[in-house]
């Protein structure tokens, strides 16, 4: 059971800027209403652009976290686009892998990067929310199906099942302080679908955001991030992916077709869709390029036996579950849930 939360700010340092304390203050609330005990850690609220410009400070906040006995869980503020820049503060003398202890670790988006930084340290991890776009969520509460998931994650340290939500919701146009207590736009959801391949399939499943994995590959938003998460060897080998199940999911720039595209081909070239025993593929924000990128996985990953399945409840869009990483999962496609063990 979590009883203390350390929050952390990797990626952007938006969490201590002062428009957006009314969100953090009721997010706060909400955490210490489960019971829960709330740590910030040292630089987590320094906002914008110290955060931007001491990424060391960063990468102390995470080892600061993990080596804190109070500690349970490490959830992150948000995610961003630049955590990258941890990488020599993280590994140049091996301080992740000495610093990591059995936490839970919560966080998407650019977060990606920092949950393959785990992975290559030997930590299960947990995809899928983050403080600011969950627990501080501006509707009377948070939403129900993603405080399902949080409250499991928090009372057990597990995630059991996932099951489709019902709804989903249009993204919030404005953060703005009169905005708090007003409710999203909600629209009946369909369920995972199969687009190709077995409906049953098992693996451990990796991955993370789609447009944070194109940047590794490509020097397009960062011209050193691929030659330095190539420097860490931070992405995993086709031999590491044997076997796993890869999760893609678009951010809310909301990659055009041809980037997602990109993306794709990026992946097939590592190896990772000849490794990978199925592909899980989130819900784009307000469905935007939903039927482009459904046609866009069959056609590039170019093996009909591979299961496919789309809409997942994950990522960007709302409502958001929880994925374990790390641990086997069971995807069932016609009874439309994913099982993991213990």
């Amino acid at each position: 059971m979590i009883k203390t939360v350390g929050i952390v700010s990797l990626s952007s340092g938006i969490l201590g800027e002062p428009f957006i304390r009314f969100e953090a203050d009721l997010g706060v609330r909400r955490l210490k209403d489960y019971g829960l005990q709330v740590k910030f850690m040292p630089h987590a609220l320094m906002g914008l652009d110290y955060v931007r410009d001491h990424p060391e400070k960063r990468a102390e906040d995470l080892l600061q976290a993990f080596r804190d006995p109070e500690i349970d869980m490490i959830l992150c503020a948000i995610g961003g686009d630049d955590t990258y820049r941890l990488l020599p503060y993280l590994f140049d003398h091996q301080e992740l892998a000495d610093a990591v202890t059995n936490k839970v670790f919560l966080g998407f988006s650019d977060t990606t990067v920092n949950h393959l930084m785990l992975h290559k340290a030997g930590l299960p991890t947990f995809y899928g929310q983050a403080f600011l776009p969950d627990i501080c969520e501006l509707s009377p509460s948070m939403h129900p199906y993603t405080r399902k998931y949080f409250e499991e994650l928090v009372s057990t340290g597990t995630i059991r099942e996932i099951t489709p939500s019902d709804v989903w919701y249009e993204e919030r146009k404005s953060f703005a302080p009169d905005q708090a207590g007003k409710p999203l736009t909600a629209h009946p959801d369909h369920g995972f679908e199969l687009l190709q391949g077995p409906p049953v399939f098992s693996g451990k499943i990796l991955g993370g955001c789609i447009d944070t994995l194109y940047d590794f590959f490509d020097g397009e938003r960062y011209a050193d991030m691929p030659a330095l998460c190539e420097k860490y060897r931070l992405f995993p080998d086709a031999e590491d992916w044997k076997g796993r199940i890869l999760l893609l999911e678009t951010s809310e720039e909301k990659p055009s077709p041809e980037k997602y595209r990109q993306a794709l081909g990026y992946l097939k070239k590592a190896g990772v869709f000849e490794a990978v025993s199925g592909v899980l593929a989130g819900k784009p924000m307000d469905e935007i390029y939903a039927r482009e990128y459904r046609q866009l996985l069959i056609r590039v990953i170019d093996r009909p036996d591979l299961p496919v399945v789309f809409n997942l409840n994950i990522g960007h869009a709302m409502p958001r579950c929880i994925i374990p990483f790390g641990v086997e999962a069971v995807v069932d496609a016609e009874k439309q849930r994913i099982r993991f063990s213990d």
